[in-house]
């Protein structure tokens, strides 16, 4: 069984992913390779968040996670780290991985500078995001699990969720808060899978869809 984190960008996905880690589960906070993909239990962001379909039809019997957060919070930090991706993403020939590229353009498309300024466009692509995981898991409650990491019975919904002992003492940590975006990499932990592992074909770019086009899903 495999664990995709599907919240969007800023919404807690490195503060869940800590918590996995401590918990004794194989965490890659994005995987853009297929190596990375295979050896990790937990799967979160980069490309989970855009390909859940895919991923669920490769690997049957998968748990998913969506995070929400308050769109007053979401919003004014999702539209600073946009500015500050902005460039890199929109470049054709370098910057960012293509993986990355790719989930970004189409999760808040059309990727221009003028709507990533605008709320009311950054709120469709939220709201957007959430109606098709609602369709697409309807029927489905026991696959899905819908957690907001600022409530206080977070914790607990996550442990029942994953079939574990419940744990009083469990609590996420605050991760990544303002401008900070780095607190994933300063992690040093040995079940921490790195986002461009190197597999048997080297570190090949992993594109779910692709796949799923190709018939070897």
């Amino acid at each position: 069984m495999k664990i995709f984190i599907i919240g969007l960008p800023r919404t807690g996905t490195t503060s869940l992913c800590a918590t996995l880690l401590a918990l004794g589960y194989s965490v890659a906070h994005t995987a853009f390779t297929q190596a990375a993909i295979e050896q990790a239990v937990v799967v979160a962001d980069t490309p989970a968040y855009c390909d859940y379909p895919f991923l669920d039809q490769r690997y049957p019997g998968s748990k998913f996670i969506y995070l929400e957060r308050d769109l007053t919070l979401w919003l004014p930090s999702i539209q600073q780290l946009l500015n500050r991706m902005i460039k890199n993403i929109r470049n054709d020939s370098g910057g960012f991985n293509p993986v990355l590229k790719r989930c970004f353009k189409q999760v808040f498309a059309p990727f221009e500078q003028d709507q990533i300024n605008s709320q009311q466009h950054l709120s469709h692509c939220y709201q957007q995001h959430q109606q098709q995981l609602v369709n697409y898991f309807r029927g489905r409650p026991q696959d899905l699990l819908n957690l907001n990491l600022a409530d206080s019975a977070a914790p607990q919904q996550l442990l029942a969720f994953l079939g574990l002992t419940a744990n009083p003492k469990l609590h996420f940590p605050q991760l990544n808060q303002g401008q900070k975006i780095t607190a994933w990499n300063k992690i040093d932990h040995p079940l921490k899978v790195p986002a461009n592992l190197s597999g048997k074909n080297g570190r090949k770019y992993f594109d779910m869809r692709a796949v799923a086009r190709s018939g070897k899903l």
